[in-house]
């Protein structure tokens, strides 16, 4: 057996699904957060500058966009425009099933 974990590659770190928020001005800088430690910040960086984006895209098109709501199957993503910068919540979702 233990040639065949000679060959096996390492799992792979998972990272827990973040529950918090955080808040961002309109550089993209991180002001406040209350994500854990264990969220990497350059995952908090790429959302920051995805929702940035999206939001000056949507005010350059004269489209009024205050709010984006991206559901996932496992996360819930709520991001609202504060003048040029945006507070992002995070928020696991919870699969349900009925019960008969």
């Amino acid at each position: 057996m233990g040639l065949l974990n000679l060959f096996a590659k390492p799992a792979a770190k998972l990272t827990p699904l973040p529950s918090g928020s955080f808040t961002v001005d309109r550089e993209g800088r991180l002001l406040i957060s209350t994500l854990g430690q264990a969220f990497p910040e350059e995952l908090v960086s790429e959302i920051a500058s995805v929702v940035l984006s999206t939001f000056q895209n949507a005010q350059a098109a004269r489209l009024p966009l205050s709010q984006i709501i991206l559901r996932y199957n496992s996360l819930k993503i709520t991001a609202r425009e504060l003048r040029g910068g945006a507070i992002v919540f995070l928020a696991p979702q919870v699969l349900s099933s009925k019960r008969n």
